[in-house]
């Protein structure tokens, strides 16, 4: 069902639904339409009681057997901010969803300071009328986000009935994700979980930290290779000095999708991420490397994360689907700068 053009539904409430709240009552009989623009219809009052013909705009009231409840859905409007013609590389797409691949140094969502070329601009020009409305809009259903300097895929619903169906798999965690990180240091173990909460750093309003309260955040991760930076030995006193530290390629797997996990986590076990500019070491041992592996870790201007992998059970077909998109250039040649040869 698309909502292309206003549409009025009724909704009658029989023995199971008895004191119900009016909000999951209206999802559990109108499943095309999501919970969140539901919502926003009580508080539009575009929900009428037929038999009083109240408005009913409260999300608590107790439905009673026997009730029909008149749902107005007006037709969606034209998106706020507007389509860009923005090259956008798609992994997969059907009038449901679409998966592609976020560079890094794109913004998701428009924002003071970013309200154009962002990834929901191109997305809105790209669908163009496929898009069947979200929330009463006719924009992408964004249900999950990477940072701006993070790279990797993501999945965008087209459709209210898409849009709810992913919700529903994030809300649960059972979508599969996996990025892979650059970190100082080599994991010890080299494959273990992290089990931390996150919460906002009170001291630094930009920073996510660990902290006793706050969300309950799983990763795994495993070494997927060392990395021994060319070392540049030139006297006696060089060698007294050491070699230079190791590095490692990470994967890491997301049970949970909270803001900068796998930035925090690595970080609060001991391996920030190179080229991170909120959890990593402000001066970061680079005694003794090789110019060119200096070069390289100075000049990666943003954290050396990127999201290659995403699955997750197609909320509309029901098929389990799942992408993978190789590591970008950038990182590719840090990594070859920092492989001993």
């Amino acid at each position: 069902m698309t909502l292309n053009e206003p549409h009025i539904f009724e909704a009658v409430a029989d023995e199971d639904d008895q004191g119900t709240r009016l909000d999951k009552f209206l999802s559990n009989k109108l499943p095309d339409i999501s919970r969140s623009r539901l919502k926003s219809l009580i508080g539009e009052g575009q929900v009428i009681l037929k038999e009083s013909a109240q408005k009913m705009d409260k999300l608590s009231y107790k439905v009673k057997e026997g009730e029909t409840f008149v749902i107005t859905v007006p037709e969606i409007v034209d998106p706020d901010p507007i389509g860009e013609d923005i090259p956008l590389e798609v992994h997969y797409e059907d009038e449901h969803l679409i998966v592609l691949y976020k560079p890094a140094g794109m913004v998701v969502h428009p924002a003071p300071g970013n309200n154009s070329g962002t990834l929901v601009n191109a997305l809105i020009h790209h669908c163009g009328d496929s898009l069947s409305g979200i929330n009463g809009v006719k924009r992408p259903g964004i249900v999950h986000r990477i940072d701006k300097e993070t790279s990797g895929l993501m999945v965008a619903a087209k459709s209210d009935k898409a849009h709810k169906g992913l919700a529903k798999q994030f809300a649960k965690h059972s979508l599969e994700r996996a990025y892979y990180a650059i970190c100082w240091g080599v994991p010890n173990p080299t494959a273990d979980e992290i089990y931390a909460p996150i919460k906002r750093d009170p001291k630094n309003r930009l920073k996510m930290a660990v902290r006793e309260g706050g969300k309950e955040s799983l990763t795994h991760y495993r070494v997927v290779r060392r990395l021994e930076p060319p070392r540049k030995i030139t006297s006696r006193q060089n060698v007294k000095q050491g070699l230079p530290p190791s590095l490692a390629l990470v994967e890491c797997r997301l049970e949970t999708g909270r803001t900068h996990q796998v930035r925090v986590h690595m970080s609060h076990k001991g391996y920030p991420l190179v080229g991170d500019p909120l959890y990593s070491r402000r001066n970061n041992p680079q005694k003794n490397f090789s110019d060119k592996a200096k070069e390289a870790i100075n000049g990666f201007k943003r954290q050396a994360l990127h999201a290659y992998l995403i699955g997750f059970i197609h909320p509309i077909t029901k098929e389990h689907l799942t992408f993978e998109r190789e590591i970008p250039n950038d990182m590719k040649q840090l990594i070859q700068a920092l492989e001993a040869v």
